[in-house]
């Protein structure tokens, strides 16, 4: 046979996985190799030679002349170009001035022939610390000459063969390693390593994966070492039982347990994600993604415990879903994740969509095929999941049938004929309901965890993770108060809250602009610019929620406050605080819903816009006819069915529902409505908010009798009748409430008001007030006015 130094690797693997060692393992503390002495520091540069013989290629090692070397100990480390280290073999075969490398070392080291190469002595210990010792070795073999029907390799076997080697040698990553065993040789590649330092503060071992050529240890008695297949191999090695040992030097074994890779840093905390509000999630999410995973693969298999392979986050925009998973990709120790938007895995050509689903698939199914369940786990992110795969048969697609058979490609790659164990499909989307209900099926996203609007808390945990670098830089003044913030900000999602920190911003710069000048700074005072509350308060001038309904447009709706003129309205306020406090309070009256009628004017949208803010429910929403002028009756529809959508995205949710009979088209001339916004409307009126979430609902009405002839009243809890006002002692407590003319005017006007019988809603009175004020009536018109309003 030819000497090794002559021979090429052909074959490439792709990455296997890192078996690590966990912290409640006991690690023994190993036996050292001697070092090399730091007095003995030899650099040279020599010429690249070929190997002197088989025995010193299958050592691992280079071969220098002893007179090149002469007061290094021989098997010494040293360091080829500041890279790559290897132990050197002196041999009296070597010419002075020459460097012996293998063909398998000038691949690695992209060395040829009478190449100049500088070598030094190396020092593993040159920083004092001791972590530089292996913990853990990936290997994969292959021969260097292919063999038909070899018989499969013991992996024990292999293991002890390689540390009887190759023990106290430096390995890293990359590395290539040609190895004999019972006459046949093999060619072997390091795939990462796992450096652990034995001398912690705490007295436990760390730990540290790596594929990175410049990772360097020791191998020691007690490193694990794991051989896989080349990719393409056709060596088959028998694991039956090395998998339950670990292997010590002479081919001696203990047995114990195999650990599985941990998949997150066990010093991980919630904090160090800057996620604020989704403790709750994350802990649901950890619960029941990652269990499964951390187990060590017996405990795992004796429970039957199913990995999952999907989790899906929905919610509305800007509530963290993205950055959830993208902090989620970035805190697991496998394989580089995946980020998919939805739409660029469509394309024109035929077939190319599905084929682009595959290529997804083709890394983890290639290292699951190598390695089975020591595989790493493949991440896959999806972005807007309901923009491609969509109900199958519903039409909502290009009427290609491409959106179907993506959807089939995706079924059957989750949780198809050909299962892989080791993949987690992480998907977003803001409709839940558009995605097929095949791919929300346990065994696949099996795991669905919505990242609701945030409460409070939430809030006020934003609120703090984006003003921490202000706060540390001395840059937030103290009259900034979080807690405030967070009062002022409902129905915000995190994405605005950051909006709205930017915003503070712009408006701080601005105080440090040159004036007369929109872009230039002045630098002399920039240097003292701090961000005030006042920069807050003027940046919830341009920031709005995007869900729910600013707390300024239902102030609006009762401009002059609530006038309690007689009992009756006193009565109705009770009445609606005692049944916000039945829908906050109890545990079976999660949806209460409460009806206000009576004729147009007498403040029923006030009321309820009132109720709605005194019940301090995070999430408040306003339907109203004006939202849906211009609509036809499917987008009609459509728009009421996304705003009862959206009133269950908190715990605690309020809808207002303003003129019903306008929204569902009623017509006195006919009559005639929409039978179908109707029926929308009575269905949803009614339907139970999901799980931990409770709904109370305010509709208002003036053609009561012809919702009670519809039958839509029996789908409200309580119907309240709002009466206007009766008499002229009741509107004699609205002019003085509103501090209408003088009190001598205002008594003139009751005396007047006194000969008339009283008919007229509150707020048509404060409108006829409101214009005579700015008009300056004078008592008489203004009475006529009031009279005029009323036979109207």
């Amino acid at each position: 046979m030819e000497k090794f130094g002559f021979n090429k690797v052909s074959n490439h693997p792709t990455s296997p996985s890192q078996p690590k060692i966990t912290h409640n393992i006991h690690i023994p503390h190993p036996q050292l190799p001697a070092r090399a002495h730091a007095d003995q520091n030899v650099r040279k540069q020599l010429i690249v030679s070929n190997s002197p013989g088989n025995d010193v290629v299958v050592a691992n090692c280079v071969a220098v002349n002893p007179g090149d070397f002469a007061h290094v100990p021989n098997k010494s480390p040293v360091i080829l170009d500041g890279v790559i280290v290897y132990s050197i073999a002196k041999d009296d075969r070597m010419k002075p001035g020459f460097i012996g490398l293998a063909a398998n070392m000038r691949s690695w080291g992209k060395y040829s022939y009478d190449q100049a190469v500088h070598v030094e002595s190396y020092d593993i210990f040159k920083s004092g610390q001791q972590q530089q010792y292996l913990g853990a070795v990936d290997l994969s073999i292959d021969f260097v000459k292919q063999k038909a029907n070899a018989s499969p390799l013991n992996h024990d076997e292999l293991v002890s063969n390689f540390h009887q080697k190759y023990d106290n040698q430096i390995l890293q990553p990359t590395q290539v390693i040609y190895m004999e065993l019972h006459g046949v040789y093999y060619c072997v590649k390091v795939e990462s390593v796992q450096v652990i330092d034995v001398n912690t503060k705490d007295n436990l071992p760390s730990f540290q994966d790596s594929s990175d050529i410049n990772t360097k240890g020791i191998l020691i008695k007690s490193s694990d070492v794991v051989f896989y297949p080349y990719e393409g191999s056709k060596i088959a090695i028998n694991k039956s039982k090395s998998l339950k040992s670990r292997i010590f030097g002479g081919g001696a074994s203990e047995s114990r347990h195999r650990t599985r890779k941990q998949i997150i840093n066990p010093d991980f905390k919630l904090e160090d994600l800057g996620i604020g509000g989704l403790d709750a999630e994350f802990q649901d999410i950890f619960r029941r993604a990652f269990n499964s995973r951390i187990l060590p693969p017996e405990i795992a298999e004796k429970l039957d415990y199913k990995h999952c392979k999907g989790l899906l986050l929905y919610g509305p925009p800007g509530t963290g879903k993205t950055l959830i998973a993208r902090k989620l990709s970035k805190m697991l120790n496998g394989k580089e994740p995946k980020i998919v938007n939805g739409p660029e895995m469509l394309s024109k050509f035929v077939g190319a969509s599905e084929e682009n689903i595959r290529n997804l698939f083709k890394d983890a199914e290639a290292e699951y095929k190598q390695k089975g369940e020591d595989s790493d786990l493949h991440v896959i992110i999806f972005d807007e999941l309901d923009s491609v795969f969509k109900q199958r048969g519903s039409g909502k697609t290009d009427g290609t049938g491409v959106g179907d058979n993506v959807v089939n490609q995706l079924l059957s790659k989750m949780d198809g004929v050909d299962q892989l164990n080791n993949i987690l499909i992480i998907g977003m989307t803001n409709r839940l309901d558009l995605i097929d209900t095949a791919l929300l099926r346990p065994g696949r996203f099996e795991i669905q965890i919505e990242i609701a609007l945030p409460d409070e808390k939430g809030r006020k945990d934003i609120f703090a993770i984006h003003t921490k670098k202000l706060k540390d830089n001395g840059l937030l003044t103290k009259d900034v108060n979080l807690d405030e913030l967070s009062i002022l900000t409902k129905n915000f999602t995190g994405a605005e809250i950051e909006g709205l920190c930017n915003s503070a911003k712009s408006h701080a710069i601005s105080r440090h602009t040159k004036k007369g000048s929109l872009a230039q700074i002045d630098s002399s005072s920039i240097a003292d610019m701090q961000i005030t509350r006042n920069d807050f308060l003027l940046a919830l001038n341009d920031i709005r929620p995007a869900f729910g309904t600013d707390e300024e447009d239902l102030t609006s709706q009762a401009k002059h406050g609530i006038i309690q003129f007689n009992s009756t309205i006193r009565h109705i306020f009770e009445k609606g605080q005692s049944i916000i406090d039945v829908v906050r309070s109890s545990e079976s009256e999660t949806l209460r819903s409460m009806l206000l009628y009576g004729p147009p004017g007498v403040g029923k949208t006030a009321i309820a816009t009132t109720l709605a803010l005194n019940s301090d429910f995070p999430f408040i929403k306003l339907l109203s006819a004006e939202t849906l002028v211009g609509m036809g009756e499917a987008k009609k529809i459509q728009e009421i069915d996304n705003t009862f959508r959206d009133v269950h995205k908190s715990p605690l949710n309020v809808l207002v529902i303003d003129k019903i009979e306008n929204i569902i088209n009623y017509n006195p001339i006919g009559p005639r409505f929409s039978n179908d916004v109707l029926q929308v409307l009575m269905v949803y009126l009614t339907k139970q908010p999901p799980k931990g979430r409770r709904l109370l609902i305010i509709g208002t009405t003036s053609q009561y009798s012809v919702l009670k002839h519809m039958n839509l009243t029996d789908s409200f809890n309580d119907v309240i009748p709002v009466p206007p006002i009766k008499n002229f002692e009741e509107a004699g407590k609205v002019l003085d409430r509103l501090g209408f003319m003088t009190a001598e005017d205002r008594h003139e006007i009751l005396r007047q008001l006194s000969q008339y019988e009283i008919n007229i809603g509150v707020k048509s009175l404060i409108d006829v007030l409101m214009v005579s004020q700015y008009s300056r009536d004078s008592v008489d018109e203004v009475v006529a006015n009031i009279v005029e309003k009323m036979n109207a």
